[in-house]
């Protein structure tokens, strides 16, 4: 019994892992380049953001200890269904370097749709395992399709400049 407990911790905190990476790294990019960027009226107030991912951190990272539990561990079964929410992590921890980072929006813009694409996948994957971590997954997948919608409007709205070139 204590040992689950461990595994159900360290299956919630593991999304929270590079979620406080990206934004330790990219703390500073954010409130000086951020910022700057021409983002749209309905783009949410920069405090609600860590607000926002620790709640959809915490909700992915125990729908994610039901999938583990209920395939008894790292079985076979276990491969595709925690493949895929691997997958989806690591494009997710991945946007915040390309976006804030590098400043690639193009990049960012590219990873973030693949994102969605793999969350829809694990989240399919899931439902038959446990519609419980599956509907866990729905906050998560909402708040996705507004960024990526922001991510696109921001993409649009703030062309790249040209090396060499001045406005």
């Amino acid at each position: 019994q204590g040992r689950m407990w461990a595994y159900t911790v360290g299956f919630t905190v593991l999304p929270h892992v590079g979620g406080f990476l990206g934004w330790f790294i990219n703390r500073k990019a954010i409130p000086v380049w951020y910022e700057k960027l021409k983002k749209p009226s309905w783009c949410p107030p920069r405090k609600m953001f860590p607000v926002a991912w620790t709640v959809l951190y915490t909700g992915m990272g125990y729908a994610s200890y039901l999938i583990w539990n209920d395939l008894g561990g790292c079985s076979s079964k276990a491969v595709v269904p925690l493949g895929l929410y691997g997958a989806q992590l690591a494009l997710n921890w991945a946007w915040p370097p390309l976006f804030f980072g590098a400043r690639n929006l193009k990049m960012a813009l590219i990873d973030i749709l693949c994102l969605d694409v793999l969350v829809i996948g694990t989240m399919c994957s899931w439902y038959r395992i446990n519609k419980v971590a599956a509907l866990l997954m729905v906050p998560y997948l909402g708040w996705l399709a507004m960024a990526t919608c922001l991510t696109i409007r921001i993409w649009k709205d703030n062309p790249e400049q040209k090396p060499g070139k001045s406005e």
